[in-house]
């Protein structure tokens, strides 16, 4: 598909009796963008689903909008997921978003489509040592570390564990059913983290969905910390 973007996500998770902690040595976070209007992108959402797998990676599938204007509304497409990916470009080199782009760590970006490119950024990665992260069914806490200037973006997001099969019935994948895996439903800022504690509570997740928290540098920055359930 016609380049116009890049992207990234990572977390190790510890057991614990009221949620999970997550500090230095949490896995990569790996981020794809892709589009069910997009040809190039199946092969990028089975890589996606490959690398989920891996105990070492969070990966996480952001559905932007600007390719249903080809003939297919993408189901899971969300504007603020095309604003991510449109966020990340500029630190990232690129000249705009396109798909199918993987952005790894917040730090670097790859054609989804090639596993063995984005295994190999995978593997240069070394996720950034930030403060240590709690999360529960309803609230999460961040502890004291070194934050940036202006502080950091803490962002609740939202997924699907299980693959999901969709049937396109027009576009450019017209008659194909495609898997997705770690699909995202939603996105949302719930806040700023300065260095100092702080706590943030939110709603229980519906219908089986996991959750992640992702703490980062504001404007598409690297991920300083993260946890998922």
């Amino acid at each position: 598909m016609k380049r116009f973007a890049s992207t990234a996500l990572a977390v190790l998770g510890l057991a614990a009796t009221s949620g999970v902690v997550a500090a230095a040595g949490r896995p990569i976070i790996v981020e794809l963008f892709t589009s069910q209007g997009c040809s190039s992108c199946p092969p990028a959402n089975a890589n996606l689903i490959e690398i989920s797998r891996r105990p070492d990676v969070l990966a996480l599938s952001f559905a932007v909008t600007y390719w249903d204007r080809l003939g297919w509304k993408d189901i899971f497409g969300k504007p603020e997921f095309t604003a991510r990916q449109y966020d990340y470009e500029p630190a990232l080199g690129e000249s705009g978003p396109f798909t199918p782009q993987i952005v790894v760590e917040g730090r670097n970006s790859a054609v989804g489509a090639n596993l063995q490119e984005v295994e190999a950024l995978i593997a240069a990665q070394q996720a950034e040592a930030g403060p240590l992260v709690h999360l529960g069914k309803e609230r999460a806490n961040i502890g004291a570390g070194k934050a940036p200037e202006g502080g950091a973006d803490v962002w609740l997001v939202r997924y699907e564990p299980e693959v999901i099969n969709v049937p396109v019935k027009r576009g450019e994948n017209s008659d194909r059913t495609l898997p997705h895996g770690h699909v995202v439903r939603s996105l949302t800022r719930i806040g700023g983290w300065s260095g100092m504690p702080a706590d943030f509570t939110f709603a229980a997740p519906a219908g089986g969905l996991r959750t992640a928290i992702l703490l980062q540098r504001p404007k598409g920055g690297p991920i300083l910390a993260a946890a998922t359930d």
